[in-house]
């Protein structure tokens, strides 16, 4: 499944994505379809996971405080979508978020606290136990599923924890680097500019991964997630192929080694943030294309040649 020879992924050293074990089954959670958990000023906020981690989706309204005490590691604060107004703060530091922004929390007690109604994606690994039974699909994952590699965090940041935030805008796409990535020691987010039209079908990406799953949040516009299940040797295990469209914002859970790929569909205004836990090592290993690596080391096994 070679990427066109425009796509800057080419370059990835890909081995066979071969399952060891029949692959699990694609989930997908369109939030305009769900009931959400709400709180006290009207926040809004929806609960899933993936294998090593949770996804917290919530459009967060004045009054309301997004709280977190104790917090094990690392977590992800996205502000995907603009306007957006919030103050994020720890025990000795704060960070004001006025525009679509992606914030690392460190370790300990934090609070995002919103000045007006604003969409906020909170990202927790899976040492966040006390999260995950949160979810919805928690009981997907009473067995782990065979093909995912466990979680294990990269290497704390060269200049100790401390809160992060990087407006979106400041960072452009640039000629020869894929997209816009970020990583920390849990997470690696992938943030796409909106499609300005449809995805042209004759210019699709089917790929597979081996051993890792994709979290793919649609914020804006619809998608139809393509998602086809290798054969094995047991019939009982074999899937219909999947076309799946689903409005925003929602998420889709891929799990390896699918063939998978994801179409926009709506006019205008589409878009798309990858996730994954941890960070991908393939990526973190193309010069450049991690923003800000320098920040973060990679795991000292040199999988990644930095």
């Amino acid at each position: 499944m070679p990427y066109g020879k425009d796509d800057l992924r080419s370059r990835l050293t890909t081995t066979p994505a071969i399952a060891g074990e029949p692959c699990a089954a694609p989930q997908y959670f369109d939030f305009t379809l769900l009931e959400p958990e709400v709180a006290e000023h009207g926040s809004r906020t929806w609960w899933v996971r993936g294998q090593n981690f949770a996804l917290a989706y919530t459009v967060a309204q004045p009054g309301d405080m997004l709280t977190r005490h104790g917090q094990p590691d690392e977590y992800v604060a996205l502000f995907p979508t603009e306007p957006a107004k919030a103050r994020v703060t720890t025990k000795s530091d704060w960070t004001e978020v006025n525009a679509a922004t992606l914030v690392v929390v460190p370790p300990g007690d934090s609070a995002v606290e919103v000045e007006q109604e604003t969409h906020v994606v909170r990202l927790f690994s899976a040492a966040s136990t006390d999260l995950l039974v949160k979810c919805r699909n928690y009981a997907e994952y009473e067995e782990p599923h065979a093909n995912v590699t466990p979680f294990i965090p990269w290497p704390e940041p060269a200049d100790g924890y401390r809160l992060r935030a990087y407006r979106i805008a400041d960072y452009p796409y640039k000629e020869g680097r894929f997209a816009r990535i970020f990583r920390c020691s849990t997470f690696m987010v992938n943030v796409f500019d909106p499609d300005l039209a449809p995805r042209d079908p004759a210019k699709l990406s089917p790929h597979a991964h081996a051993d890792f799953e994709q979290c793919s949040l649609a914020v804006r516009g619809e998608y139809t997630h393509h998602i086809r299940s290798p054969w094995m040797s047991d019939l009982a295990t074999w899937r219909e192929d999947e076309h799946v469209r689903t409005a925003s914002p929602s998420v889709a859970i891929i799990p390896p080694p699918s063939i998978h790929t994801s179409q926009s569909m709506s006019q205008a205004g589409n878009q798309l943030i990858d996730i994954f836990c941890p960070p991908r090592v393939d990526f973190s290993a193309q010069p450049g294309w991690v923003i800000n690596a320098a920040e973060y080391p990679p795991p000292s096994d040199g999988s990644c040649g930095e």
